[in-house]
């Protein structure tokens, strides 16, 4: 385990202090290390939901189609 020495300002340090009393741990370095972590999740690319991965299944089985001119199939012109 890494150890830091870190200076946090007064606003920083009152969450801090929240987050340890709201989930009951029992140091700051606890809470520090929730926060980043729950922050990590978000940053981090997130595995695909599975049912966004059912619908990519689904449309990967569908028939192709085709098309010589986008536009001109669309109406695009």
């Amino acid at each position: 385990m890494v150890q830091a020495l870190v200076s946090l300002s007064d606003e920083v340090n009152q969450v801090v202090n929240i987050v340890k009393a709201r989930h009951r741990l029992r140091t700051k370095s606890e809470a520090i290390e929730l926060v980043v972590r729950a922050y990590a999740v978000e940053l981090m690319e997130p595995e695909l939901r599975p049912e966004y991965v059912r619908k990519l299944r689904r449309l990967e089985k569908q028939k192709i189609v085709p098309i010589a001119d986008f536009a001109k199939h669309y109406g695009l012109d």
